[in-house]
């Protein structure tokens, strides 16, 4: 967790580094706000593929993923699916609490939420 003012590119290579010492991944997935050289460069050095989206900001052209890149790419999507509904269903985004521990138990209750609301759709 960290503060409203930080830029999520500038938490991305501390928490590959936390990740990589928790959990064997392969891939790193990331929108176009965290196309670094540094960021690309780190993800190699843990032994991992990035899968970055491109941001045409230098170069003006967009690049076109691998068909197997995009594939994996799209699994995204259902993550930010989630952090969206927590936002915008579950009180994610108005959050009134101060302090670390009360503003996690504020986004884990509507985590459960979500988590109760999808097992009730497969029964």
């Amino acid at each position: 967790m960290s503060s409203a003012s930080l830029h999520d590119s500038q938490a991305a290579i501390p928490l590959a580094q936390i990740s990589a010492q928790r959990i064997t991944n392969l891939y790193d997935l990331m929108d176009a706000a965290y196309d670094s050289p540094s960021i690309h460069k780190f993800s190699h050095l843990l032994g991992h593929k990035s899968i970055i989206d491109h941001n045409p900001r230098k170069t003006g052209e967009k690049k076109i993923f691998d068909p197997p890149e995009k594939e994996r790419y799209k699994q995204r999507s259902s993550v930010e699916r989630v952090f969206s509904n927590l936002k915008d269903n579950y009180g994610g985004r108005m959050i009134r609490v101060r302090g670390h521990a009360k503003v996690m138990t504020h986004l884990m209750f509507g985590i459960i939420a979500i988590t109760a609301n999808q097992l009730f759709k497969t029964i």
